[in-house]
């Protein structure tokens, strides 16, 4: 009988039975590596995908060919090993023993070459694995930093409610904040991504703090709002009698000056009463919720109140300056005028200040703005002069003016 290292020195390689069987260990070997780097990968991808789903989108489509290439090879590996059963109790020749060694051989290429290829696809995966775990690591301490401000909005809305007071609106806020912690907690990053379950954090801490602040805020907000009561009562009052004065105003302009010098203010006298009563209404709003300690809706309350108080002062301020306007012009028609004919004057310097003159468009503006100066005081001509409509068409001419002069400043900036 001879031995291995006889064969060797006569030139021949192993038994064609015993060449089958390496082959098809080798080909199992390259198998078992071929699906791990698989399945390893596949790990990888998914985590990706849950850390940044739109950076991982072209990576799951390269990985997607290169696990349908995997997959048919696994298929060729298995059906190699289906027609080639070595164990079976089958009388086999060389022949088909070596052609049972070349398919072994041929399939563990393919997976080898699978593996390369899964394998230099890892590398290039692996830096950008490597930036998104490391800010994986900064997703604890905003989720730890969100829980704790849940938690202290929570003490902080507790203690107010002991107090007395009404939470209501930064507790709402906190229930916003607990549902997004919610969704945070039970879906993790799936769908969220590593930054949007960041931002998801930061958001909730944020929420939270406000919460709190808003909880803190209470006992120092009821003597705020109580003092503001006092403060608007106080104003509402003076709005009140300021009711009269418009009311004489309005029979100065009825008897000294012709309609379309007042008629835009017919009612102001009602309108401001109005404003007044409901003004009171808010008030009277406010007080009821300070009795209940709803400090926030007082707010709002003493804000509608301040509001129709705000229009009312508008509406008698209208009426009253218009009687100080209109005496003034009657007065001294011409010194209106003066001041809008100095505009005026300035554009015409600052138009013509450049080579050549004044451009032709803004010297025909400025032409028609001296004649509607000069014919401006046509208005007041008759048994009663529209003093209004004059002081208008005077503001209209000065307003003109200022245009100009910015076209003109904006061309030579280079912005016409």
């Amino acid at each position: 009988m001879r031995g291995a290292g006889d064969q060797r020195r006569r030139g021949r390689g192993p038994r064609p039975d015993t060449a089958a069987a390496e082959a098809r260990e080798a080909a199992a070997a390259a198998f078992y590596d071929m699906d791990r780097a698989q399945k390893y990968l596949q790990g990888r991808v998914t985590v990706f995908g849950d850390l940044d789903a739109k950076a991982a989108a072209p990576v799951r489509h390269d990985f997607g060919a290169l696990s349908d290439s995997a997959d048919a090879a696994a298929v060729a590996y298995i059906s190699v090993l289906d027609a080639n059963d070595l164990d079976d109790d089958r009388e086999r020749g060389p022949a088909e023993y070596d052609a049972a060694r070349r398919a072994f051989v041929a399939v563990t290429d393919r997976l080898k070459k699978i593996t390369r290829d899964l394998e230099r696809f890892g590398e290039r995966l692996a830096p950008e694995m490597a930036r998104l775990e490391a800010a994986l690591d900064r997703l604890p301490p905003r989720l730890a930093a969100a829980r704790d401000a849940v938690a202290a909005a929570e003490a902080a809305i507790g203690e107010a409610r002991s107090a007395g007071m009404d939470a209501a609106d930064p507790e709402a806020r906190l229930a916003r904040a607990r549902e997004s912690l919610a969704r945070l907690s039970s879906q993790g990053l799936g769908g969220l991504g590593l930054a949007g379950a960041m931002d998801l954090a930061d958001e909730v801490r944020q929420a939270a703090d406000q919460a709190r602040e808003e909880a803190e805020e209470l006992p120092r907000l009821g003597q705020k709002v109580r003092n503001s009561l006092a403060s608007v009562r106080t104003r509402s009052d003076m709005v009140a009698g300021r009711i009269e004065p418009v009311r004489q105003a309005m029979r100065l302009l009825l008897r000294h000056y012709s309609q379309a010098c007042w008629q835009d203010l017919r009612g102001a006298p009602e309108a401001v009463g109005a404003g007044v009563e409901r003004a009171r209404e808010r008030l009277d709003e406010a007080s009821q919720h300070i009795a209940r300690n709803e400090w926030r809706p007082a707010q709002r309350a003493l804000t509608a109140a301040r509001t129709e108080l705000n229009g009312a002062e508008r509406r008698a301020a209208q009426v009253t300056g218009r009687v100080a306007e209109l005496d003034a012009v009657k007065a001294d028609p011409e010194k209106p005028a003066e001041a809008v004919r100095f505009a005026v004057r300035d554009a015409q310097k600052l138009a013509t200040a450049q080579p050549g003159g004044a451009a032709p468009h803004h010297a025909r503006a400025l032409d028609a703005l001296v004649e509607r100066l000069e014919t401006a005081p046509r208005r007041l001509t008759g048994a009663h002069p529209d003093y209004w409509s004059y002081l208008q068409e005077l503001e209209s001419i000065k307003t003109a003016a200022g245009d100009v002069v910015t076209r003109i400043r904006d061309e030579r900036a280079g912005k016409g």
